[in-house]
């Protein structure tokens, strides 16, 4: 089966395995996620493999997880997102670089300093990635008693990328003359402020970057909720979603695409890319025994206390053998609360079961050898649940290793997937137009 359409991949690389256990695994890397010649080498990896992106997730405290359980994390420590990135710039030439920024607990002058100049270094390869911070500890840092509400979050943040982007329309392309006769560095009549007052925010501007090589850095979403899905719809480019079913992917592909159609925006300038955790082995039944091995060195404490924080509640005092009991609506992530309860009615599973699973990752999974896992891609592909993934790696180097040598020659054969970059930028390996300036079109 052949497709014209061509499947986009995202690498998940903070932490560089979403897996609980995956430190502990077998010749993994234990300190790959605060490594920086291992993650260059996996970058370089991801770049021989033609990967549209390296995203780096990112959190603004430590997770809100009981000590006995946080003490078995790898994701406790890890770069900042921008050193690192910055400096993987200077040591890969085409794949995407994606961040993630809070819209909640920064300002919009600084990020739209940091991605312009990310963009500037790289060449025009950043993404980034919007998130309104659900994580109540990470309010703690900055001066809050407690999390912002959920919807006024979201309204914030709709606000804050129209700052931010107005920011980057600062300069004309063409305003930095720099000619020697004159004198003239720039053109004045091609700088612009924003003078931007609003519910949330007041920014003057302008930018003291020139506009990025992109136009705007991509625009990369994540998030299920009604708020998320709108806000998507109106300014995302890439949207990494969180689906266990390719029913469920269908649905919001459908949602967020004909929300778009809507509001007058192409729906083939937002490519939608679920997370899936690819086991790759020689057999199914190898495979299968890789991820029972992998989910062997989740412990209990760790168990419980991801779902907790999946459901955004105390879990720890639930029937371990029981059915999960009606949980009640909170302030955390809405989207996370609804895929773990529905994981729970769909499968049957007991507290100690669902725990287990969450523990270790309980999201959308292909483990198989790399014919079906190529075939689940490409069902999803061209039954429209999705334009691609956002790769999870089950340990490291080999699960990456295992996608890239196996996984990714299949896909190619198949006529799925890039033999070659065809330009340089991000934008270039996702199809996306560059932006018009609002400024001076």
């Amino acid at each position: 089966m052949t497709t014209a359409r061509q499947l986009h991949l995202g690498a998940f690389m903070r932490p560089v395995s979403i897996h609980t256990g995956a430190w502990r695994y077998p010749g993994a890397y234990p300190d790959a996620n605060f490594n920086f010649g291992h993650l260059k080498r996996f970058a370089q990896k991801l770049e021989a493999g033609k990967f549209d992106a390296f995203f780096m997730a990112d959190h603004l405290a430590v997770l809100n997880m009981p000590v006995e359980a946080l003490k078995r994390s790898h994701t406790v420590t890890s770069f900042e997102p921008f050193t690192l990135l910055s400096a993987l710039a200077g040591a890969t030439e085409r794949i995407g670089l994606v961040a993630t920024a809070s819209t909640t607990f920064d300002a919009p002058y600084h990020i739209a300093r940091r991605f312009a100049s990310l963009d500037h270094i790289s060449g025009g390869r950043a993404g980034w990635n919007i998130v309104t911070t659900s994580n109540p500890d990470a309010a703690l840092n900055f001066g809050l008693d407690a999390q912002v509400d959920h919807g006024e979050r979201y309204d914030r943040a709709r606000e804050f990328y129209d700052v931010v982007t107005g920011l980057w329309d600062s300069f004309a392309d063409d305003a930095f003359i720099r000619d020697r006769e004159s004198g003239f560095y720039f053109d004045p009549g091609k700088m612009r402020r924003i003078d931007h007052k609003g519910e949330h925010l007041s920014v003057r501007g302008p930018l003291n970057i020139a506009r990025p090589p992109q136009g705007w850095p991509v625009i990369v979403q994540a998030g299920a909720s009604e708020p998320g899905r709108q806000l998507a719809a109106e300014t995302a480019e890439v949207v990494f979603a969180a689906h266990g079913t390719l029913a469920a992917g269908q649905t919001f592909y459908a949602d967020v695409k004909g929300r778009m159609e809507a509001i007058g925006r192409n729906p083939d300038h937002l490519k939608i890319l679920p997370g899936v955790l690819t086991v790759v082995g020689d057999s199914a039944e190898e495979a299968r025994e890789k991820r029972a091995l992998l989910d062997s060195f989740v412990h209990y404490d760790s168990a419980i206390a991801s779902l907790s924080i999946a459901l955004g509640h105390d879990a720890t005092g639930f029937d371990p053998d029981g059915p999960l009991p009606d949980i009640p609506e909170t302030n955390h992530s809405k989207s996370g609360r609804e895929r773990t309860i529905a994981l729970a009615r769909r499968e049957n599973l007991t507290v100690r079961q669902l725990a287990q699973r969450l523990g270790g990752y309980g999201g959308l999974a292909f483990v198989g050898t790399p014919k079906t896992i190529a075939d689940e891609m490409e069902q999803w592909l061209t039954e429209r649940g999705s334009d691609g993934f956002n790769v999870m790696f089950p340990y490291l180097p080999e699960g990456l290793d295992d996608f890239v040598d196996k996984v990714v020659p299949e896909l190619q054969r198949r006529g799925l997937f890039r033999r070659e970059y065809q330009g340089p930028t991000l934008r270039d390996h996702l199809g996306l137009p560059r932006p018009v300036n609002r400024h001076f079109a």
